[in-house]
């Protein structure tokens, strides 16, 4: 009987023993699928656009190239060809807007860029005059100064530069120019170098008018070669 009890017994031991040694293995985490990635967004594909002003240059071109070695003007059967005088610009656009005078297009009183982004550029490849102001052939920045009471251009010996760096120390030459009111506003900035028409016996040098016009304002000056 004793033994019987003590059969039972170490069972019931060795029974308790496997339940407590099941319990203290641990239990391996259920393998779940992996966290899903967030969608990346697409990008919308890329759409060209225009600037919001465009670059524009006029020309007038001279027939003789003076050679100052030689003392002389040589016409264009010469290796030299003919010489030329240009301006080169950006070109603003109205867009609805009235600009003379608007803080930060073309403020009064305020040395302006006349034209966008990079400053606007005179090569010349003769010795000329504007308004009354010599000007030896080379490059130049041109900026205006617009004041209620009349315009000015401003020619620079500092070139290459975006157009708002002025440096008033820089200066060649401040020009007075002639106004005039359009009754049609011209929508897009724009230079001309308008050449006067002289016929032979004429001994006359080549000469003409510079003018530019944005909005209803009109400011000009006379240009002509030599002194």
């Amino acid at each position: 009987m004793i033994a019987s009890r003590l059969i039972i017994f170490a069972a019931a031991t060795l029974v308790v023993a496997a339940e407590l040694g099941g319990q203290g293995q641990p239990i391996p985490p259920a393998q779940g699928a992996p966290a899903a990635q967030p969608a990346q967004p697409q990008q919308a594909p890329r759409i060209p656009r225009a600037a919001a002003s465009t670059r524009a240059s006029v020309a007038v071109l001279v027939d003789s190239r003076y050679d100052p070695d030689e003392g002389g003007w040589f016409g264009a059967l010469n290796l030299a060809g003919p010489a030329k005088i240009a301006i080169d610009y950006g070109q603003p656009h109205l867009r609805g807007r009235n600009v003379i005078g608007m803080p930060g297009v073309v403020p009064w009183d305020t040395v302006w860029r006349t034209g966008a982004n990079m400053a606007t550029q005179l090569n010349t490849e003769v010795d000329i005059t504007l308004g009354n102001a010599f000007i030896p052939r080379g490059t130049y920045t041109l900026f205006s100064l617009p004041t209620r009471t009349g315009w000015k251009l401003v020619v620079s010996r500092e070139v290459n530069q975006w157009g708002t760096n002025y440096d008033p120390s820089k200066d060649l030459a401040r020009i007075d120019l002639r106004q005039r009111t359009l009754t049609e506003p011209v929508e897009s900035l724009t230079f001309w170098l308008i050449p006067a028409v002289e016929n032979p016996p004429s001994k006359t040098f080549p000469h003409g008018v510079l003018r530019f016009a944005w909005g209803t304002t009109e400011l000009s000056t006379d240009w002509r070669v030599g002194r």
